[in-house]
């Protein structure tokens, strides 16, 4: 592999601090993860082609060149927050890729030098060192960007070997420092200076004249200092030309306020552009500066230096003081006045802000995290070119009363008034707010929907997310510029119309109660590009189908698809993601349902009328009614009226037109002679006043048997088929063996019509007798038919004259009209 950029290096550095607590000790083939092992040795199964190797946070105390020799690849080693006492660079003798070298946080007295040419970053800061490595080999490292060095004493002998060096930044902790001989920081030079005290001790003012002399980025941590006047030595003026920090940054700051003060001056009257003060405490007495604001004392200064202030931003973050009781209004005052361009006053507990007496230079003003209340900057008219306002977290409540805070800020174009406690009730208070405004952030503040009868008409972006807000309210006055709306976390429960903001582009309605969006939405919102609607409550159905099917007509426009959005309901799709979701067509389609329900209806009206008319089911049905008449009056009759059941053998079923057999040989045949067969026939036996169905029904439950004499003629007769229908209801109800068919003669199977399917399973399933034309075959055919026949009746009916009388019959269409 080739040698690394200083991209590369930096990203591995990241990449290795990033996985500072992952226990494995090898995470690739290039990057070794040794930290927090508790080692006290160089480990020796590093693989030789580490490039990357952590070592931090272990308890290793020593070093030599055998733990080295074989990583030749090596190019960044952390070995920070170790126990090592004395460093010897000859130990990274066969280490020349080494570009990053981190021996911070330990316990170093003492240092042997020797020239790392590759070497680009190299930290020796938070050690003992009591002086800082005398070394002229660091000299020789024409690479080096980074320096961190630590010392006790500063003297202008100890840099005489780094002047020759080009450093973006170096680093100095100075903690139990004793001594510092002027001038030694100028030696120097390096574009970003960090100074780090002792927490304990106070600074050197010197360093801090020399440090704005040596560097145009300039930091000091832990800048405390104790005076009993309040005052310190005002640097010499030739040194103020000599300035050349233009950011300057003091952390952890604990000092007096009239020290405070003259670290502005001095600043003002430097080319410092950029003052950011953190973790500044202050104390002692708040009073008024000479000549009480600053553009006079300014001009006095001036009077006697020819200096012209560059400040342009000063930004102070986590304000505390110890003072209990102050004038606030003189403190308000000094910074209101302050000629610049951009003024922080980030977490200062600070109820109030004064309006400039005059017209202020204030282009940006970033007071979040404090008490304001909607008392400020009311009927203020100096801040006219304002351009940024940032009031995040206060305590405003009123939305009208900040749109009237910025009515007269004519040019105001940014506005974050997020994280208050505001609310709007009504046109009941009129809102007005400065032409200019193009963006306003009004989230998490405890806005309605009557939000959007207050808003500045001009409104490019706008922030409401976060809110109280449940729909947008049509009717309401048009956002003709609005291109960029949020409106997540709220309560809405559909996507919003375009109908007030014909310009919208991009739309946030994320974590809302929206089940099922409407389809519509890119149709009625042409101009929308992005449309921001994951993590809502999804209700997967027929209309989150059609949304779906919208998301891949609109060709990428919903943001975060397909993971952000998720079926919710109901509960067996919880989970699942609406890519996924699939639902038929038809089960959507309600007019393709009713189509399709309609055809398969009268598919089945069709199937069943032809099946219906194909089996004659309606004159089963008809003689089914009638049977179920019958027997229905059969069950209301009194006793005496009922007559026993069997009173014959057997009743006879023929065609008309083979009655002469029936007579002639069958009635002759079995009602004579020995074991005589009482028959049931209709010319003889039907009672008088009843239907014919009636007759045919009382005789066959009459009769053990029911004997059906087959012919081409029997199955052309409709009365026959009704005898037929009538026994074989009997037959299945009575679970018996009631039915003796006679074949007469043959019927061909085209003959018998589709309706007389009972006759063609009877003919199929059950055995019939065949009437032979021989006459020596027709004894033994009487024969079978008397033992089929064979049944013992009750003895009140055996020898009844009137029923065996036998007489000449004809078919039963005779009576027809009984």
């Amino acid at each position: 592999m080739g040698p690394f950029s200083n991209t590369q290096v930096f990203a591995c550095v990241c990449t290795f601090l990033l996985w500072n607590n992952i226990q494995p000790s090898v995470e690739n083939e290039f990057i070794a993860n040794y930290s927090s092992r508790l080692l006290t040795s160089v480990p020796n199964t590093i693989p030789v082609r580490t490039q990357v190797l952590d070592l931090s946070h272990n308890r290793i105390s020593g070093l030599s060149t055998s733990e080295f020799i074989s990583l030749s690849d090596l190019r960044v080693l952390n070995l920070s927050h170790n126990l090592i006492t004395e460093l010897d660079f000859g130990v990274f003798f066969f280490n020349q890729d080494l570009e990053h070298l981190d021996l911070s946080h330990n316990s170093i007295l003492k240092v042997y030098c020797l020239t790392l040419a590759s070497l680009r970053h190299l930290d020796l800061s938070f050690t003992k060192l009591a002086a800082l490595p005398l070394c002229q080999e660091l000299g020789q490292m024409s690479r080096l960007e980074f320096l961190g060095l630590s010392a006790a004493t500063l003297r202008r002998s100890h840099f005489r070997y780094l002047t020759g060096l080009r450093l973006r930044k170096v680093l100095l902790t100075l903690e139990d420092f004793s001594l510092y001989e002027p001038q030694s920081l100028m030696a120097l030079d390096t574009r970003s200076l960090h100074l780090v005290f002792a927490g304990n001790q106070n600074f050197s003012f010197p360093l801090l004249y020399d440090g704005m002399s040596t560097s145009e980025t300039l930091r000091i941590d832990n800048l405390r200092y104790t005076l009993s006047s309040g005052y310190f030595p005002s640097p010499p003026l030739t040194l103020l030309k000599e300035i050349k920090t233009t950011a300057l940054m003091l952390d952890t700051v604990d000092l007096q306020w009239p020290v405070i003060l003259q670290i502005f001056l001095l600043v003002w009257y430097s080319p410092v552009e950029r003052l950011t003060v953190r973790h500044l405490t202050f104390w002692g007495p708040v009073e008024e500066l000479p000549g009480y604001e600053f553009l006079p004392l300014l001009s006095s200064l001036e009077e006697r230096i020819s200096l012209s202030g560059s400040m342009k931003a000063l930004t102070l973050e986590h304000v505390r003081n110890k003072v209990y009781y102050f004038n606030q209004e003189v403190l308000y005052r000094q910074f209101s006045e302050m000629p610049l361009a951009s003024l922080t006053i980030f977490d200062a507990s600070m109820p109030h802000m004064l309006c400039p007496n005059r017209t202020s230079s204030f282009q940006y003003l970033n007071f979040s995290h404090n008490a304001l209340t909607d008392e400020l900057f009311q009927n203020c008219g100096t801040l006219t070119d304002l351009k940024f306002l940032v009031l995040q977290r206060n305590k405003l409540e009123s939305l009208p009363k900040v749109s009237f805070m910025t009515s007269r800020m004519k040019s105001l174009k940014f506005l974050d008034v997020s994280s208050n406690l505001l609310s709007y009730d009504g046109p009941a208070e009129p809102c007005r707010w400065a032409q200019s405004l193009s963006e306003l952030d009004l989230s998490s503040n405890q806005l309605t929907d009557a939000v959007f009868e207050c808003l500045p008409v001009n409104v490019q972006k706008l922030e409401l997310q976060n809110n109280q807000i449940s729909s947008v309210p049509r009717g309401m006055a048009e956002l003709k510029s609005l291109r960029e709306l949020n409106l997540a976390s709220n309560r809405l429960a559909d996507l919003p119309g375009c109908g007030g903001f014909p310009s919208l582009a991009f739309l946030n309605v994320e974590m809302n109660v929206i089940l099922t969006p409407l389809v519509d939405f890119f149709q009625s919102c042409p101009r929308v590009r992005e449309l921001q609607g994951g993590h809502n409550p999804f209700k997967c159905s027929c209309e989150l189908q059609a949304f779906v099917r919208l998301e891949r007509r609109s060709g990428g426009k919903l943001f975060g698809w397909p993971g952000a959005y998720v079926c919710e309901y109901p509960e067996e799709l919880r989970g699942r993601l609406l890519e996924d979701f699939h639902l038929a067509e038809l089960a959507c389609n309600t007019t393709l349902l009713l189509v399709t329900a309609l055809v398969v209806t009268l598919a089945l009206v069709a199937v069943v009328a032809f099946l219906c008319i194909y089996l004659d089911v309606p004159w089963y049905a008809r003689m089914t009614w009638q049977w179920t008449q019958t027997k229905r009056r059969a069950r209301h009759q009194q006793p005496q009226e009922q007559e026993g059941a069997l009173q014959f053998h057997a009743f006879v079923s023929y065609s008309e037109r083979d009655a002469a057999w029936v007579k002639e040989e069958l009635m002759p045949n079995l009602e004579r002679g020995e074991g005589r067969v009482q028959l049931c026939q209709h010319e003889r036996n039907f009672i008088p006043g009843k239907s014919i169905v009636e007759n045919i029904i009382t005789c066959i439950e009459k009769s053990y048997r029911s004997i059906f004499v087959l012919s081409p003629n029997f199955v052309q007769s409709e009365w026959c088929h009704y005898e037929l229908y009538f026994a074989h209801h009997k037959l299945f109800s009575e679970t018996s063996n009631s039915l003796i068919l006679i074949l007469l003669e043959p019927i061909p199977p085209y003959v018998i019509p589709a309706r007389y399917h009972k006759l063609k399973a009877l003919m199929a399933k059950r055995t019939y007798l065949e009437w032979p034309k021989e006459r020596s075959k027709q004894p033994l055919f009487w024969a079978n038919l008397r033992a089929a026949i064979n049944v013992k009746l009750p003895k009140s009916f055996e020898g009844n004259e009137e029923l065996s009388d036998v007489t000449s019959t004809g078919g039963i269409s005779e009576y027809v009209n009984i």
